[in-house]
């Protein structure tokens, strides 16, 4: 497992956030669970 820190541009705003991810995720899916962490955190 490995941290993540991902932007997330999101309605015209950026939002920084980290995701613990298994090594071998792709890019795709570490970038849909960052966009999802980010639609949780804010109500989206």
């Amino acid at each position: 497992m490995i941290e993540v820190f991902v932007t997330v541009n999101y309605k015209d705003k950026n939002y920084q956030t980290n995701v613990i991810v298994n090594k071998e995720m792709t890019w795709e899916k570490i970038k849909q669970l960052a966009e999802e962490q980010v639609k949780k955190q804010w109500g989206f």
